[in-house]
């Protein structure tokens, strides 16, 4: 594990305690999101939705993560994901919850058995799941973009990257490229050329975002696979 403590998720697997714990709430702070999209696909008012996101997260970072959670694995997604199913409603609960509204009780952590985190990977997904799996995907694209942003704001790039930001997810058309060579004065092969460097760096901080959720960098062809595959479900 020391060799991968430039990560954030191997911070926490590595029971660090001066840079555990700031490493796993920074993580859930940015993936809060799929949190909240799992309980919302049960039938939550958004409102009550916040409310169980929120004392899960409690939960979650009160309970000892790092002796429970399995480095063989190294994925926080799964590990995430695999808590917040077995922290929330029983089967009976959720069933119920469209109808009820608020009826969830939280789990301890120490209730978790760590083999059923084990198997999360196995395990068939279901409508809450792929609900937090598409935000997932969508917040690990949002941060890169952010990332992005960020970087060409400290590189004096800001406006220009603000009328490219469209071509990055999907490739612009012919139509597009005439537009935007125009607004921006440039040649058309000019502006495909930093079109195509722009999508590169993106590809690089998608890279790099997943790469902070992981303990093992091999992982992150595999991360990147199931990312778009759960994009592709939108």
């Amino acid at each position: 594990m020391s060799l991968f403590h430039t990560t954030q998720w191997s911070l926490v697997l590595g029971a660090a305690d001066d840079q555990g714990r700031p490493a796993l709430e920074a993580l859930c702070r940015a993936y809060r999101p799929p949190v909240l999209a799992y309980i919302r696909h049960l039938g939550y008012s958004r409102e009550d939705a916040e409310d169980l996101a929120q004392e899960f997260f409690l939960h979650f970072l009160e309970g000892d993560i790092a002796r429970r959670a399995d480095p063989q694995r190294g994925r926080f997604r799964s590990y995430l994901l695999t808590i917040l199913r077995h922290s929330l409603a029983t089967a009976h609960a959720r069933a119920g919850a469209a109808k009820r509204g608020g009826q969830l009780q939280v789990r301890r952590l120490d209730d978790v058995d760590p083999a059923e985190v084990a198997a999360s990977d196995e395990r068939e997904s279901r409508g809450p799941e792929r609900a937090f799996e598409l935000s997932w995907a969508i917040t690990v694209l949002e941060r890169a973009t952010q990332a992005l942003a960020e970087e060409a704001r400290r590189d004096g790039k800001a406006e220009l990257f603000a009328q490219l930001r469209p071509c990055l997810i999907e490739a612009p058309d012919e139509d597009d490229y005439r537009r935007l060579a125009q607004a921006l004065g440039l040649r058309r092969n000019t502006l495909a050329v930093a079109v195509h460097r722009l999508r590169q760096r993106l590809r690089d901080k998608v890279r790099a975002e997943l790469l902070d959720t992981l303990a093992d960098p091999d992982l992150v062809e595999d991360e990147l696979r199931h990312l778009r595959q759960s994009l592709s479900a939108m």
